[in-house]
């Protein structure tokens, strides 16, 4: 009977051990999930501008062509009088 005592005392130590909270553990995961979430708004972010350089730089394209067509037709015009 000792030996059922014994145990049992050593399941219930053990049970609440393991309903401990373990505060490092949970501030490390609380600052690995403010890391990941500051990597994805610095991802975000950078893909944001990313995006907007490229429109912008499709929109001078679009000038530059606009700007070249109308020359040409200038030129057609003067060369056809």
């Amino acid at each position: 009977m000792k030996k059922l005592t014994i145990v049992t005392a050593a399941v219930l130590v053990l049970g609440l051990a393991a309903c401990n909270k373990n505060n490092t553990e949970n501030n490390a995961a609380n600052e690995t999930a403010v890391e990941n979430n500051a990597e994805y708004d610095v991802n975000a972010a950078t893909n944001d501008s990313t995006n907007a350089a490229d429109a912008a730089l499709n929109d001078l394209n679009a000038t530059g062509n606009a700007v070249g067509n109308a020359t040409n037709a200038v030129e057609n015009t003067t060369e056809n009088k």
